[in-house]
């Protein structure tokens, strides 16, 4: 690594949290010069990405959950920076980190510091940025509507009691998806685009997805007659099964439309549309990974 030098921001509901403020002081006594500045409400990361940049770190970390790296990382892919990025999962679900294998405790996440840095992919929703995955559906419906006490309560779990309590209003979308070499179209009851593997709170919907592939990994779950049995076996986990009925892609890019408007989210960030194009960009991001994270392509025994 070069200099030890590193700007933290942090997500505001973390500012009171002794792990965090212990693993900063570590590395704080390990020679690191790291600043910490705070979110507060929206546009923060953005504001708070373009200041650290101005003053000259090129080392960020995103302190918080899924909604927090997102935010992030549109911001410096909209400041077109080199600079490199590290995780500190503070989140209920922190999807992004489970799936890469990067830890939970915040002294061991923030030792990736001293990891050089890997090329990953980015995924684009229209001019949105995401890292981990964009759902639609059913799905990005229950990780939208679980309230923030229930979270902080029962954790990852939240959506599944979400999800439970919701059957009633459960009803397919209709859509039509096409890419290179691929198109299919009709109701369905759960969509992820993965850059990376996982959402919701822990469901996998991209098993195979990798971050470093120049790929976006396609998953439709399509609506069946016993809606009631196919959620059940979506929220608990229990993708094994699910994924022999799943329509499934690997792709640059694909389009999606829906004449009656879809409900997405975007590790974390709702949003409407009825037309909207999804495309991998390859090597868009310096991001601090284990060195044998299940994400990167060259651990995975495949070629990407």
């Amino acid at each position: 690594m070069g200099e030890r030098k590193a700007w933290l921001i942090l997500h505001g509901k973390q500012a009171l949290n002794e792990e965090v403020r212990a693993a900063v002081n570590g590395l704080r006594e390990r020679g690191w010069d790291l600043a910490v500045r705070l979110t507060w409400e929206g546009g923060d990361a953005e504001r708070l990405v373009e200041e650290g940049l101005a003053a000259g770190y090129r080392t960020l970390i995103a302190g918080g959950g899924d909604g927090t790296l997102r935010d992030v990382v549109e911001a410096l892919v909209r400041a077109q920076s080199e600079a490199s990025l590290a995780l500190l999962p503070l989140g209920t679900a922190n999807d992004f980190a489970h799936a890469a294998g990067i830890a939970l405790a915040p002294a061991a996440a923030l030792a990736l510091l001293e990891v050089e840095p890997v090329s990953v992919d980015i995924g684009m929703a229209g001019e949105r940025a995401f890292l981990n995955m964009a759902t639609g559906g059913f799905g990005s419906n229950v990780t939208a509507n679980t309230p923030e006490e229930l979270k902080k309560v029962l954790g990852a779990a939240a959506y599944l009691l979400t999800g439970l309590s919701r059957f009633s209003e459960v009803r397919a979308a209709t859509g039509r998806f096409h890419g290179p070499d691929f198109d299919w179209q009709g109701e369905f009851l759960a969509l992820g685009i993965g850059n990376g593997r996982q959402a919701g709170g822990g469901h996998v919907l991209c098993p195979q997805a990798r971050v470093d592939d120049g790929l976006l990994d396609v998953c439709i779950v399509p609506a069946a007659q016993d809606v009631v049995t196919t959620l059940g076996t979506l929220l608990s986990g229990g993708m094994r099964g699910l994924q022999s009925v799943a329509i499934n892609a690997r792709l640059p890019w694909v389009e999606v439309e829906a004449s009656e408007g879809l409900d997405l989210n975007l590790d974390g960030e709702p949003m409407t549309s009825e037309r909207l194009r999804f495309d991998a960009v390859p090597a868009a991001l310096r991001l601090h990974l284990p060195e044998h994270s299940p994400l990167l392509g060259r651990w995975s025994g495949e070629e990407g």
